[in-house]
C-alpha cells in the first residue's frame, strides 16, 4: 500500500488555469494571497521571485516553473528593489488571456492553481516549504511544462470530459513535484516519513491496515528496530508520534466517508477501526474541533 496514493486520493483535487504574464523592460508586480496553491511556468525569459516568508529571492530561467503552497503576497519582477504595481489592475486589463506589463514582452509565465479540500492542505501541504522551485534542467519540470500544455489544449478547446482531464493532470503535476522534493531530502514532515527507512515501514503498515489496533512494539516490528527507536524517530521526523499519526489518518478516513455518503456515523466508526460511535465522536472533535454529525451537516 502506498501512503502518497491513498493521501493524494483524498485530496479533492481540482485546477484551473490563470491568465498568462508578458513582461518586458524594468517592471515588478506584487500578488495578493492566492487561493489554493499556486503554479507556475517561465516559458520565456527570466525574472525574480520573492515570497512574503519565503526566500529572500529565487532566481526563475527559462523553463523554470515554481509552486506556492501558501496563501502568502508575493512578487515577481525584473529587479525585486523596484517599486512594484499591483497585480489585480494589470490582469484585469488583460486581453486575450494575456496580462502585460512594463515594456517589451522578454518574459512570458502561465500557470494556474490547485485547490484541495479543507482536510487535504493540514494533512499534505502544511509539511512543504512556501515555494518548491523545479528548476528547467529537471525531469520534472518536462513534464509540467507537458501537463500545462495539455490543461491549457483541454480546458481551452471545451473537449468532451476536459475537465476531467485537467484535474488528473494537474494531479500528475502535483506527484512530481512531491516527488521531486522528496528526491531533493525534505527534513521533516509527513513526506519525509516516506522516505526515513525508519519510519516508512511503519507509514505503509498504518495505511494497509488502518482498523487493526496497532501498538508501537507492533510498528517498530515492522521497520525491525525497537519500540523507543520507532517512537523517537516518527516524533522526530513526521511530528506527532505513531499512534497519533495512526488516530489523524482514522480521522481523515472517517471525515472522507462522511463527505460522500449517507452511511451511519456507528457504521463509519467500525469502518475505520472504532468499537463504537462514541468513541469515534471523541477522537474526531478532539481532531477537527466539530461532532461527526456537525462535520457532516457543514458539507450539505
Amino acid at each position: 500500500m502506498d501512503p502518497l496514493d491513498e493521501v493524494l486520493a483524498l485530496l479533492g483535487t481540482t485546477s484551473q488555469l490563470s491568465t498568462g504574464m508578458v513582461a518586458g523592460g524594468r517592471w515588478a508586480v506584487r500578488f495578493g494571497p492566492p487561493i489554493g496553491v499556486k503554479f507556475n511556468v517561465v516559458r520565456r525569459g527570466r525574472c525574480l521571485l520573492r515570497v512574503d516568508g519565503g526566500p529572500d529571492r529565487v532566481v526563475l530561467e527559462t523553463g523554470d516553473c515554481f509552486l506556492l503552497t501558501r496563501p502568502r503576497c508575493f512578487t515577481l519582477a525584473s529587479d525585486l528593489d523596484l517599486p512594484a504595481e499591483p497585480a489585480q489592475p494589470i490582469f484585469q486589463a488583460a486581453v486575450d488571456g494575456v496580462a502585460r506589463t512594463g515594456e517589451g514582452d522578454d518574459v512570458l509565465l502561465s500557470g494556474g492553481a490547485f485547490s484541495f479540500t479543507d482536510r487535504a492542505r493540514a494533512l499534505l501541504l502544511d509539511s512543504l516549504p512556501p515555494v518548491v522551485h523545479v528548476p528547467a534542467a529537471t525531469p520534472e519540470a518536462a513534464s509540467i511544462h507537458w501537463a500545462i500544455g495539455e490543461i491549457d489544449a483541454e480546458l481551452r478547446q471545451g473537449r468532451p470530459g476536459a475537465q476531467a482531464v485537467a484535474e488528473h493532470l494537474a494531479l500528475v503535476m502535483l506527484i512530481r513535484i512531491l516527488r521531486l522534493h522528496l528526491h531533493r531530502g525534505a527534513s521533516s514532515g509527513w513526506l519525509a516519513g516516506l522516505a526515513d527507512p525508519v519510519v516508512a515501514p511503519a507509514l505503509r503498515a498504518i495505511h494497509a491496515r488502518p482498523t487493526r489496533p496497532w501498538t508501537v512494539a507492533e510498528l517498530a516490528g515492522t521497520a525491525a528496530v525497537s519500540r523507543s527507536t520507532l517512537a523517537a524517530r516518527f516524533k522526530h521526523v513526521v511530528g506527532r508520534g505513531p499512534l497519533e499519526y495512526l488516530t489523524a489518518w482514522r480521522i481523515e478516513l472517517a471525515a472522507e466517508r462522511l463527505r460522500g455518503g449517507e452511511e451511519t456515523v456507528a457504521a463509519i466508526a467500525r469502518a475505520v477501526g472504532y468499537g463504537s460511535e462514541s468513541a469515534l465522536s471523541v477522537a474526531f472533535k478532539r481532531t477537527t474541533g466539530l461532532t461527526p454529525r456537525a462535520y457532516r451537516n457543514q458539507r450539505t
